[in-house]
């Protein structure tokens, strides 16, 4: 099974699957921060389409973090997975503290990643919401609820690598979905990648300033 150099060359590959999108003026490229930028960096720079972020953030579960409660997206978008709340018995209160420390975290990464520049517009373009793979699928969920609210004409989920149940249950709720590769076992989304080290703020913004000089009228 395939296996990427690291975000960057796993964006040019999904790019080459996303060939018909390429010198569209409707076509917008949304990231989910921080690993689905370079990703989306690639995409955007080889489709020569318009490059922003789109903040999700993860509910995890204090002292298990990796565990996703659910997930929160920009626009007051909130998805919770209810099996996992109800299985663990989670308190009300435990989930609303959750959410108000994301929520900080989501509003202080949205000044920090595009600065004095405003949201782009949604509504009624073509949006190819880019991060780096698919394990459950609830922040994708929630980035899905958040641009839905927008009112574009088509939303595209685009990443290399998902398991095959986060793309059922995204398939269903997007106008298309793509994955270069579906993996099963899956194992996690760092495992097929040679670097998966983690992307940092420094680099988002580098990207996102990058991309916006080599396509100024993006």
């Amino acid at each position: 099974m395939e296996q990427f150099l690291n975000r960057r060359e796993a964006g040019k590959e999904l790019a080459r699957k996303l060939s018909k999108y390429a010198d569209r003026l409707d076509v917008i490229v949304l990231a989910l921060p921080r690993g689905g930028v370079p990703v989306g960096y690639e995409v955007a720079l080889a489709l020569k389409a318009s490059l922003d972020v789109f903040l999700v953030r993860k509910l995890g579960l204090p002292g298990r973090e990796e565990l996703a409660l659910g997930a929160i997206a920009s626009g007051g978008i909130q998805i919770l997975n209810q099996d996992i709340v109800q299985a663990l018995g989670i308190h009300a209160s435990t989930i609303s503290s959750i959410i108000e420390r994301e929520l900080q975290e989501l509003k202080r990464r949205e000044e920090s990643y595009r600065g004095s520049r405003p949201a782009p517009q949604i509504k009624d373009r073509t949006v190819i919401v880019v991060d780096d793979g698919l394990a459950t699928g609830a922040s994708m969920r929630a980035a899905v609820a958040g641009l839905r609210a927008q009112s574009p004409m088509r939303i595209i989920v685009a990443v290399p690598v998902a398991t095959p149940q986060a793309i059922e249950i995204i398939r269903s709720k997007v106008d298309e979905i793509v994955s270069v590769i579906s993996p099963d076992p899956f194992e996690g989304v760092g495992k097929w990648y040679d670097d998966f080290s983690q992307t940092t703020d420094e680099e988002v913004r580098s990207l996102l300033a990058d991309i916006h000089r080599k396509l100024p009228n993006e």
